[in-house]
Parts: structure tokens; sequence; C-alpha cells
């Protein structure tokens, strides 16, 4: 069974540091893009960083130059670098993968997956 399985997270206080990794597993052919949302409480989740397989990135505003995303294709893992963690970076963080998986008839099959969620709290 295909998942994808989060760590990384926890308690830090503002300007330290968190890198959260996020490791898929299962039947997989490859993987195109993978990303990192957040949601913080009583918001709707946004995306954080977004990454191809080609490696071009995508950042919200806020995190710009603060976040970096990276990914290990042959690991099929995504990483999140957050650097300079402010309180309001505070939320549950989500990954998500755009997985090619091939049936036993040999048809290929696109489908959206998405990680367990690891909370990151940033507080003194």
């Amino acid at each position: 069974q295909l998942q994808l399985v989060a760590s990384g997270g926890g308690l830090v206080q503002p300007g330290g540091s968190l890198r959260l990794s996020c490791a898929a597993s299962g039947s997989i052919v490859s993987i195109n893009d993978m990303g990192w949302y957040r949601q913080a409480p009583g918001k709707q989740r946004e995306l954080a960083a977004a990454i191809t397989r080609g490696g071009t990135t995508n950042y919200a505003d806020s995190v710009k130059g603060q976040f970096t995303i990276s990914r290990d294709n042959a690991k099929n893992t995504v990483y999140l670098q957050m650097n300079r963690l402010k309180p309001g970076d505070t939320a549950v963080y989500y990954c998500n993968a755009r997985v090619i998986t091939q049936a036993t008839t040999g048809v290929l099959y696109s489908n959206e997956y998405w990680g367990q969620g690891t909370q990151v709290t940033v507080s003194s």
C-alpha cells in the first residue's frame, strides 16, 4: 500500500530551525511534483513550498528566503529545511506527492497522496 510518512516536527524556539522529511513507499513507478502544505489553527491549508521532479521550486511569499525544499528521487523523499522560525510558522505540516503507479494490467495511474501531518510549534 502506498503511503507518505512525514517526520521532523516538534517544538522550537523563535529563531530556531527544523528539518522535515517525508518518505514515500509502496509500488511507485515515479513521483512528479512533491510539496509541503501547512495548516495553522483556524486557517485553511496553504502551500508552503513545492518541487518538481527536475528540481524546480516554488515558494509561498511568506516563506521565501526562510524555507528550502529539496528532494532525493532515489529515496522518494522530500525535505523542508525551515530556518529563522517565527511563531507565525506554527502549524501542522503536510507533505504531498503526485505519484505514478502501475496496475497489473500495465495501465499507469497518477494520483495525489498526502502524508499524515507533523506538528511544528514555534514558541518560547
